[in-house]
């Protein structure tokens, strides 16, 4: 069976890392984005990571630009602006596309394995979100609107 394991990611330095490592680990996987109307709910994802983070928590943070051309800078950028503007401590992932010819493997699976409503495959917008459990597994995709803390009971009951 399929697991977070079974895929890599780029930092924004362009190297590529295994997601091997994740296991064992709770992850909220999301796509974002730096002049979006969620931009906003990077606190919250701070929070969670904060909260969390000891207990063996992370979030995995993908910029994207798919999504109104929201997220046009440069990997070196968006880390900057991530930092000054929100002081965010977790690390950001390399520019990813979630959707269409150019998606990613891993946003391909985590789609398959959490289909959004009426059983779209598509991520709808940024600042959706997916948690994964220990086992590497997905356990339940959250949307745009469904702020950080919201998902901060689902999170404890996985750790």
């Amino acid at each position: 069976m399929t697991t977070i394991a079974d895929f890599s990611a780029r930092l924004p330095n362009g190297q590529e890392v295994s997601l091997a490592d994740k296991l064992g680990k709770v992850l909220l996987v999301v796509n974002t984005a730096s002049k979006c109307g969620f931009t906003p709910q990077y606190d919250g994802l701070e929070e969670l990571w904060k909260q969390y983070g000891e207990r063996g928590f992370e979030v995995v943070a993908f910029p994207c630009n798919q999504f109104g051309g929201q997220e046009p800078g440069t990997a070196e950028e968006i880390d900057q602006f991530c930092k000054v503007n929100f002081g965010l401590s977790f690390p950001l992932m390399g520019k990813v596309e979630v959707n269409g010819d150019g998606e990613t493997p891993l946003y391909h699976w985590l789609k398959q394995e959490a289909p959004g409503l009426f059983g779209t495959k598509k991520i709808k917008w940024n600042f959706t979100k997916f948690l994964i459990g220990r086992d590497g597994k997905v356990v339940r995709r959250y949307g745009p609107t469904d702020k950080p803390k919201s998902i901060a009971a689902d999170i404890e009951a996985l750790l």
